[in-house]
């Protein structure tokens, strides 16, 4: 068994910016991107998580202020879960608001760094997967249906995927993969 690891600071950046200009972090631009473009994006990084999972050391911390590669992909199968839950919810709901997620939260409560990794690579893949047939399934008159955030950031469909895609790219950038 692995001794815990301690928290990391939260991130309390505002992302949205993502969906107007380029990432200067890890360069992926997702301004012309629509649902099927995200799906098929979503599906073609799942070989690169499940390679960056099977390392040796997955679990281990770059730093004390980094997750390691097993936190970033048990967050990602997270955001799959997560982002097919709102998408869902956009494309049965007018205008409905996000249940809150905090990341960090999560993070320490579902105890990430102590995760199985083999579990965490089906799972995540799971996760993906239906994340894409989600997007696929989503009808060009829908991509602007609307949805939003606690904080009010507004979303439709087509941001919504964007904003996912930028999340789990940014990831794969972070782990190296």
């Amino acid at each position: 068994m692995t001794e815990p690891q301690p928290p990391i600071e939260p991130d309390t950046k505002d992302w949205t910016w993502v969906l107007v200009r380029p990432c200067a972090e890890c360069g992926t631009d997702v301004s012309a991107m629509g649902p099927k473009d995200v799906a098929a994006a979503v599906r073609d990084s799942l070989p690169r998580w499940r390679a960056a999972l099977e390392r040796p050391h997955v679990a281990q911390r770059p730093d004390p202020a980094t997750w390691s590669p097993l936190e970033y992909g048990a967050h990602v199968r997270d955001v799959f879960r997560v982002m097919r839950f709102r998408l869902d919810l956009m494309l049965t709901t007018e205008n409905p608001e996000f249940p809150d997620w905090d990341q960090d939260a999560t993070a320490l409560e579902d105890a990430y760094a102590e995760q199985d990794p083999p579990a965490v690579v089906v799972a995540l893949a799971d996760a993906g997967r239906a994340f894409a047939d989600g997007l696929e399934a989503v009808r060009r008159r829908d991509c602007e249906r609307m949805g939003r955030r606690s904080n009010g950031s507004v979303f439709t469909v087509e941001t919504l995927a964007r904003y996912a895609w930028h999340d789990v790219a940014h990831h794969l950038h972070d782990v190296g993969a």
